[in-house]
Parts: structure tokens; sequence; C-alpha cells
């Protein structure tokens, strides 16, 4: 019994060490966001994707989702971690800017703030939510009016996406 002991201790101790890589590879942090990338009517989406990376003093978590409605295109993203957090700086900081040429506006739809984007030669723009401090939702789009790209960007659910970047 005791020449067995130290092939038990070495099995259990194997054990504990990679029963932690283990879980950490069932799930990366961006598939929690895939489902609430949905189908949106009248438009092909190609498969969510995402990604997750972890430094020290430093973790990214993106999960993006493209969709196509003939020449129209739309790329909705969901990014929490630092590079979220310099994104948002414009919504922070309340900028409004507009010219003949488009716009970006700050403001607030459904209680969160938003910055609209919008370019009228190219009929292209963005539409990005603060979903915290360091976590947002952005859909970019191509080829379509501002008010079809906010319509689109509502049938997403912020609260549910808001939820998942806290539960990281």
């Amino acid at each position: 019994m005791i020449k067995r002991l130290p092939v038990i201790f070495s099995i259990l101790l194997m054990f504990l060490i990679l029963s932690p890589l283990s879980s950490a590879r069932a799930e990366q942090a961006f598939q929690g966001f895939l489902p609430l990338l949905i189908d949106l009517d009248g438009w092909q989406g190609k498969k969510p994707d995402g990604m997750s990376m972890e430094m020290p003093n430093a973790s990214m978590t993106t999960a993006t989702r493209d969709y196509q409605h003939g020449s129209a295109q739309v790329h909705a993203s969901v990014m929490v971690g630092q590079s979220a957090a310099g994104a948002l700086a414009p919504i922070q900081s309340g900028m409004n800017l507009t010219t003949t040429e488009g716009h970006m506006i700050t403001a607030t739809m459904h209680g969160m703030q938003v910055l609209k984007s919008f370019t009228t030669a190219q009929k292209s723009g963005a539409l990005m939510v603060a979903l915290g401090k360091d976590a947002m939702f952005s859909l970019s789009y191509n080829g379509i009016s501002e008010d079809e790209a906010l319509a689109l960007a509502e049938k997403f659910d912020w609260k549910a996406i808001q939820a998942a970047t806290q539960a990281k």
C-alpha cells in the first residue's frame, strides 16, 4: 500500500493541475455573447464568432456577426475590456458634431448612452451603445439609411447583452 501512495498522489496532483485548464477550454468568455447576436429578418447572417484574450493587467473579449442584404452590409459586435473603454470616450464626453457630410451625435436610447454616426455620401455609419464603463454593443452599417440601421439595432436585446457583459 505504501508503494502505491506516490502513484495515487501523482494521479491526484495531475488531476488538480489539469482540471482548471479543461474547464477553461470548455467555454471561452465570448461564447456567452454569440446567442445574443440574433438573426435579422430579411438579412443573410454569417456565423457569429468571437475572441477572448487575457494578459496581465489587460483583457479583451469580442463577439461579432456580419449580415448582408443585397449590397447592404451590417456588422454587429459586443466588446468588453480596455479597448471598449477607449472606444466609449466620445460617448462619455458628450461629443456632438454635425457637418453637411454627416454627423456624430451622443444621445440616450432605451435608458442607455449611445453615439450615432452617419456619413451621408456613403449611406454608412455606426451606433455604439455603452453597456458599462468597459463594455459596448455596436452596429456598423453600409448601404442603408440611419433610420433603417437604428431599427435593426433595436432588434438586439441591449439589456440582455449588458447583463451578459457584467457576468463575465
